[in-house]
């Protein structure tokens, strides 16, 4: 690949990343999107967890901790919760009070 080939080849990507992040594509929810936990297959989350800081890294399919967004009002039909799972210490505390 020449210098030309590669200045074009960043121009594009420049201007595809531009228009996903104006469109809201990268993290955020659309108007009839919710995040949904526990439907996510592996590879296929839409953000970071505890374990890792990035989307498409879900090991397992349908891990309580993984998110994807989906139609709004479908997360429970799906099987999912749209409330993250209390952490292990926060129920410990509400057992002991």
């Amino acid at each position: 690949m020449n210098k030309r080939q590669a200045m074009v080849a960043a121009a594009l990507a420049s201007a595809c990343a531009v228009n996903a992040s104006a469109n809201g594509q990268m993290g955020a929810a659309g108007a009839d999107q919710e995040k949904c936990y526990g439907v996510a297959k592996a590879g296929q989350n839409d953000c970071g967890t505890a374990t890792h800081g990035c989307a498409g890294q879900a090991a397992v399919d349908n891990d309580v901790q993984e998110w994807k967004f989906v139609a709004t009002g479908t997360c429970t039909k799906l099987g999912g919760k749209l409330a993250p799972p209390a952490d292990k210490q926060d129920k410990q505390d509400k057992q002991e009070r």
